[in-house]
């Protein structure tokens, strides 16, 4: 409780709320820089431009997405980011796909790995997992469908979703895509 300062309330709440944002504009711009490479102008990339209306849906300022777009297009300074791919199976036997953005794959396939383990899921190795999965282009995005859908008990669906929510909060993670119903 504050007492009479009410400032302390508001920041804590506004600490909590940056941080949110600064991780999600990090991915964001991660995402940015990754399209860019392909082309700068979002008329002629559908990528780029898909990205960057996410960007702005996010309420992300301009400046950061025009930076993104410079370092990423290898205008300003030299981009060094990689999309990554790794494939896991999770508790129940569940197919994991986990689309990333790094410049440290050493770093990032340590940081998934221990993650993994921690809730009982191992990293498999390529191709073990991709192909239960369909992949689908979406405004230049590619999306990963699954082609067969399993269904989890309700202790396996529970460590399944909180593995979900430590994997989302890595900051190399893109996006996550399992076969769980």
């Amino acid at each position: 409780m504050s007492g009479h300062s009410k400032w302390a309330t508001i920041k804590r709440k506004k600490a909590a709320t940056d941080a949110k944002k600064g991780q999600l504009f990090s991915k964001i711009s991660k995402l940015i820089e990754i399209a860019a490479k392909k082309g700068t102008d979002p008329k002629m990339n559908y990528s780029l431009k898909a990205v960057v209306d996410q960007a702005r849906a996010a309420n992300m300022p301009l400046v950061n997405i025009e930076r993104a777009v410079k370092k990423g297009g290898g205008r300003e300074g030299e981009s060094r980011l990689e999309e990554v791919i790794y494939e896991a199976y999770g508790p129940g036997g569940v197919a994991i796909l986990i689309t990333g953005i790094t410049d440290n794959k050493n770093r990032t396939v340590a940081e998934i790995k221990h993650t993994l383990t921690q809730y009982g899921a191992s990293l498999s190795g390529v191709g073990s997992v991709k192909w239960l999965f369909e992949a689908k282009i979406e405004s230049g995005v590619i999306q990963w469908l699954p082609k067969q859908v399993l269904k989890l008990d309700e202790v396996d669906d529970s460590k399944l979703s909180a593995l979900l929510s430590d994997l989302d909060d890595q900051e190399d993670v893109a996006e996550v895509y399992t076969n769980a119903e």
